[in-house]
């Protein structure tokens, strides 16, 4: 009688449970090694582009391609964790309740934020520019900011909040940023003192209306 075959064992005869293990983990290699690159050019504050990207991470543009679409859903999952949360950016005024305070802190700390990581910022703004239909994927940090900042207010008399903060984002942004630089020739440090201004501005006027409002509506009462 014929002896029964062994399992075959040698290069090449791995499972194919085992097979699909390493596929899926060379997979999180590349994927990481990818959003690690990105993570390392935005920090240094050069431009950021796929192809950069790619060489730094030692993989092919159209790899790169294959586990991030565009630039701009590669930069959202690169960006998240480099931005501290509101609460701690704004613990230094955390005890304060003056609403000019806090969204100039606000204001002032996005500002520096996004001259260190300009490269990145331009990227994720021209990216979206182009293709409007990916702006809502862009992370937002200056909402953020402007709810905590005033966040205590939210119940203030006579204070039309929500058209507050839509004003706000327009001063505290990059675009106001880019503006002040690029097209006004400001230097950093003059065109982030002017939107801490125009925000300063632009809060003491909304609360100044929302206190007129409420010492008619008592006079009149």
């Amino acid at each position: 009688m014929a002896p029964v075959p062994g399992p075959v064992t040698g290069p090449g005869t791995g499972s194919a449970p085992e097979a699909a293990g390493g596929r899926a983990n060379q997979k999180i290699r590349t994927r990481r090694a990818i959003v690690d690159a990105c993570r390392e050019l935005v920090r240094s504050g050069a431009d950021v582009t796929m192809p950069e990207v790619a060489r730094r991470a030692l993989v092919s543009e159209a790899t790169a391609y294959r586990y991030f679409p565009d630039l701009v859903s590669l930069l959202r999952e690169t960006i998240d964790g480099l931005w501290p949360t509101p609460a701690e950016t704004l613990q230094p005024v955390a005890a304060s309740r003056d609403p000019v305070e806090r969204v100039g802190f606000a204001c002032e700390f996005l500002l520096r934020g996004v001259l260190s990581y300009q490269g990145a910022v331009r990227a994720m703004i021209s990216g979206t520019v182009t293709r409007p239909g990916l702006a809502r994927s862009r992370p937002g940090i200056r909402f953020g900011l402007i709810d905590y900042a005033l966040a205590p207010f939210e119940h203030a008399p006579g204070l039309d909040l929500a058209q507050l903060k839509r004003d706000l984002a327009v001063a505290v942004s990059a675009e106001a940023l880019f503006t002040l630089t690029d097209l006004c020739g400001l230097s950093p440090d003059e065109a982030i003192a002017s939107a801490v201004r125009m925000a300063a501005s632009v809060t003491s006027a909304a609360f100044a209306k929302a206190d007129a409002h409420d010492h008619e509506g008592f006079s009149t009462a």
